[in-house]
């Protein structure tokens, strides 16, 4: 685990003590931030949004950090008593109570690893495609290829399911991690941005069944 980024004007460690505890495993100390515009180019294995003494400011900044399409995974910390102010589940990946002991962040962030395919540090293969899943990147015939978070969680899930068709809504349970009726439009949008980004040589490896949804092209 590289770094974890607390956008928080408090210490990181006031926020969620059991950050400490993961120091052994960390390879720089937890940053904590009050802006977003370097938050990119750090690329910390998960951003923590600091949501317990101020959570309208909190939903704010996850709703600026949305607009910015970062590569890494949103956690907000927020105190049971506000879990229905907002919903959370929209915009973060994972939810944290401020008094969460080392061992249930462990699992939490092992999770979000999980969901993204880097359990194993494995690469995922889809023709001329390499997927890294500890570090997130991806090359097309060994060009790099610029993906935000959600659309290399959309390329991993694809590509480890080669030839079988996924539906948009179960697209949404195992790319967004949540069932959020009336919005599919949201995984076609991300597709059409995906493939994109693939360009015209590689787009052919996402495919669309029509009044189904999508798959990844079976290699054989």
């Amino acid at each position: 685990m590289s770094l974890l980024v607390l956008l928080s004007d408090r210490d990181p460690f006031r926020v969620l003590p059991a950050i400490a505890d993961l120091r052994p495993d960390l390879k720089h100390e937890p940053l904590s931030l009050t802006s977003l515009p370097h938050l990119r180019a750090l690329e910390p294995a998960a951003v923590l949004i600091d949501a317990v003494e101020n959570p309208g400011q909190a939903w704010s900044v996850l709703e600026a950090a949305a607009e910015l399409d970062l590569r890494s995974p949103s956690v907000v910390v927020v105190d049971r008593d506000q879990l229905d102010r907002f919903p959370w589940h929209r915009l973060a990946e994972e939810l944290l109570f401020p008094g969460a002991p080392e061992a249930e962040l462990r699992v939490r962030l092992a999770m979000l690893r999980r969901r993204a395919g880097a359990g194993e540090g494995a690469i995922v293969r889809l023709g001329p495609l390499a997927i890294d899943t500890d570090t997130y990147r991806v090359t097309a015939a060994g060009v790099p290829v610029d993906l935000t978070f959600k659309e290399f969680e959309l390329l991993r899930y694809l590509a480890t399911h080669p030839g079988r068709v996924a539906t948009r809504p179960g697209l949404l349970r195992e790319v967004w991690g949540y069932d959020f009726y009336g919005g599919t439009r949201t995984v076609d949008v991300h597709i059409r941005r995906l493939r994109s980004k693939l360009g015209p040589e590689h787009e052919h490896l996402i495919e669309t069944v029509r009044g189904v949804g999508y798959r990844a092209a079976d290699p054989d």
